[in-house]
């Protein structure tokens, strides 16, 4: 691919900025779109099993638009709008950067990852003849359903065993004939994608190279300016999907100081300056703001690491340390649980006294999110500053 002549020069400095503010950091959020503007606006918010304070994809809003409850999180994304007989969803389940929600209005776009998964075999599992057909006769008639409800979701107890059931249906929410219309207990739950997709955009008409160029498009609307790889990334693409289209995608090249690799930006990201308050708050480590992490390190110069996976004698921040984001910059790392109506700090790691006031007020808005009325600190890696963090903490709470 020849990439033509940057049309903007970027200092490292903007190139945040602009980041900041295409992820909903900089700048007021549109409350009025809620929950629902966040998943428009990033296109992608990323599941996992995980819960500590809240699992993943509720910390995604709560970053950017604040105290929002949970019930309505999980509303805004599964309930369709209420008092109109033709109310439309907002939202379906699928495979992007990695299980993801994603906005309704995207379902044709992965058109292209559907027809990759029908066109090859998936995770060398072989059905009980008649299994696949009897999934989806079953949704038919009595869905939505749960796996479980199905028939059962599992042979054995190890979570990988899974039944000729699961296996079904899963490949056939891949497959696009099934959707995950909503999670009940966190499990996934079913329905054939004929009830549950919308009749206009119930198609896989748009061939590859138009899906491609509105996933790279969106990846680079929601990033603000990235590199190849970054955008790639966003939607899980793979390096020559993007270079096919990127030039047909409606972003610019430009060159950003110290990126040291070409990069492309949103036009109306260059449109106007970025300026607004900053956030304070928990980031989860799954918000898209930092999934990648040579782009987290590049942009905030923060080497960010989950180590939910890591052996505990081997983990150096914490089982889920989540970054602490204060004007702009990543200012520390808070490895939380709870303990009744406690939000306990079991490690902290602060970048320096500048950062103490910053963590105070993140750890504070989350317990009230929480519904936690006290903050215990067990650990801080810098001994010195346990003392000051303390102290603001007992302030705040007073």
């Amino acid at each position: 691919m020849t990439t033509p002549p940057p049309a903007t020069e970027l200092s490292a400095d903007e190139a945040r900025r602009i980041a900041l503010r295409a992820q909903g950091f900089l700048g007021t959020p549109d409350r009025r779109a809620g929950v629902r503007g966040v998943l428009r606006h990033l296109g992608a918010v990323q599941l996992d099993t995980i819960s500590v304070l809240a699992r993943s994809h509720e910390l995604i809003p709560y970053a950017r638009l604040g105290a929002v409850g949970r019930t309505t999180v999980e509303n805004a994304y599964w309930k369709p709008t209420s008092g109109t007989p033709e109310a439309r969803p907002h939202a379906f389940e699928y495979w992007s950067h990695a299980a993801c929600i994603l906005p309704i209005e995207e379902w044709p776009h992965f058109a292209f990852r559907r027809r990759a998964y029908r066109g090859r075999p998936h995770w060398n599992h072989t059905l009980p003849e008649g299994t696949y057909e009897q999934v989806i006769k079953q949704l038919r008639t009595e869905g939505p359903l749960t796996a479980t409800e199905l028939g059962g979701a599992k042979k054995t107890s190890e979570w990988w065993d899974w039944s000729g059931t699961k296996v079904a249906v899963e490949r056939a929410l891949m497959h696009g004939e099934v959707v995950c219309v909503e999670r009940r207990g966190w499990k996934r739950v079913y329905d054939l994608a004929e009830r549950a997709i919308p009749a206009d955009l119930l198609h896989d008409e748009l061939d590859d190279a138009e899906c491609l160029r509105r996933l790279v498009g969106l990846a680079g609307h929601s990033l603000g300016v990235g590199t190849r790889a970054d955008i790639a990334d966003y939607h899980r693409l793979k390096g020559e999907q993007v270079d096919a289209v990127i030039a047909d995608s409606g972003l610019v090249p430009v060159t950003v100081e110290g990126w040291g690799k070409p990069a492309w930006a949103d036009p109306a990201a260059l449109a106007t300056p970025p300026r607004g308050r900053h956030r304070t708050t928990l980031l989860s480590p799954f918000d898209s703001l930092i999934w990648e992490r040579a782009r987290t390190e590049r942009i905030f110069g923060f080497t960010h690491r989950l180590e939910a996976y890591v052996p505990k004698p081997k983990r150096i921040h914490g089982y889920f340390a989540m970054p602490v984001l204060a004007g702009g910059r990543l200012v520390g790392r808070v490895d939380p649980a709870r303990e009744g109506r406690t939000l306990v700090a079991r490690q902290i790691t602060l970048d320096g006294p500048k950062a103490v006031p910053a963590v105070a007020q993140a750890l504070i808005e989350a317990a009230s999110w929480v519904d936690c009325t006290d903050v215990r600190v067990e650990r801080v890696d810098a001994p010195e500053l346990r003392d000051p963090l303390t102290r603001e903490l007992a302030r705040a709470l007073a």
